[in-house]
């Protein structure tokens, strides 16, 4: 009996160390750089390149990978090495607090706690430290950082119908994809017409806030932001004066079974740079709460 169950044992172990190992390959497109207008791969430094001859540079993130920002970190870092010295605005800092930023930047703070203090980053909301070496980094070069967010107050307001600030026109293509974009962010739940419109207004007046932040501060400039607000066709690209004279870099996450550059969505950006996922548990476990919050509580689960 022994004898004759021991091979297959081992084609057991083998095929089971075979299917791990598979499972251990990095992903093909991870590292990788897809220029969605040449419609081919690039290297590091030629995306390096390009990022230093733009005015504009807007790099969207998932904000909670550290590989992100990393990547962002080395961004700034090769914008350096090619002798720029742009702005750094920042979702992450709310307009309001800008001339406290600066002040503080005038005072010669560069350590990035105190700037973080000084810009009132939210710390919980944005999981620092994962800004803080880019706030470092920035600060320690001499670099104006600028606060490019709408603050948390406005949005709010906004986002439940209570205000309705001014935005340029939008196309009915822009407004359907960002309504389907904020519906797919909060797992499927569509909200009533007339508040999903003004979520999706509370949306634009964010993009317009950044991009206002970028066209008032001293360039070149670099955008951290969440990669949704660094599209061509429908978000701080559209409120630039001369977007043409911008470059959006999205880092996005690779997925199992998406093996080539067309399987991702590259809609309104310039590069995609690949990267390997960060675990997180699944958001719709939760109940949604915030402007899009059912009115009547869902029902449970069978």
């Amino acid at each position: 009996m022994k004898i004759t169950t021991l091979p297959l044992i081992v084609l057991a172990l083998a095929s089971g160390l075979t299917a791990h190992a598979a499972a251990q390959q990095p992903h093909p497109l991870e590292g990788r750089i897809w220029d969605t207008r040449s419609r081919g791969f690039i290297s590091a430094e030629s995306a390096y390149d390009r990022a230093a001859a733009s005015r504009h540079l807007l790099l969207g993130e998932k904000h909670d990978s550290r590989i992100h920002h990393q990547l962002q970190l080395e961004a700034l870092q090769a914008l350096a090495r090619r002798g720029r010295r742009p702005t750094l605005a920042l979702e992450q800092f709310d307009r309001e607090h800008q001339p406290a930023l600066e002040a503080a930047q005038a005072a010669g703070i560069t350590d990035a706690e105190r700037l973080a203090d000084a810009g009132q980053l939210n710390r919980e909301g944005w999981r620092w430290p994962m800004y803080k070496d880019l706030i470092g980094f920035a600060a320690a070069q001499g670099w104006l950082l600028a606060a490019a967010n709408l603050s948390r107050a406005d949005a709010r307001e906004i986002a439940m119908g209570r205000s309705a600030p001014p935005l340029p026109p939008a196309d009915s293509a822009q407004l359907a994809a960002m309504s389907e974009d904020i519906v797919q962010g909060h797992c499927g739940h569509r909200p009533s017409p007339e508040r999903l419109a003004a979520i999706v207004h509370a949306q634009r007046a964010r993009d317009a806030s950044m991009a206002e932040a970028l066209e008032a501060s001293t360039p070149p400039t670099v955008l951290i932001a969440g990669t949704g607000h660094v599209r061509r066709d429908r978000a701080v690209p559209r409120y630039l004066k001369d977007s043409e004279s911008a470059l959006t870099i999205a880092y996005v996450e690779t997925s199992e079974g998406k093996e080539t550059p067309q399987a991702y969505d590259a809609a309104g950006f310039d590069l995609l740079w690949f990267t390997p996922p960060t675990r997180r548990p699944d958001p719709c476990d939760q109940p949604l709460g915030g402007s899009v919050a059912p009115s009547t509580p869902s029902k449970e689960k069978p």
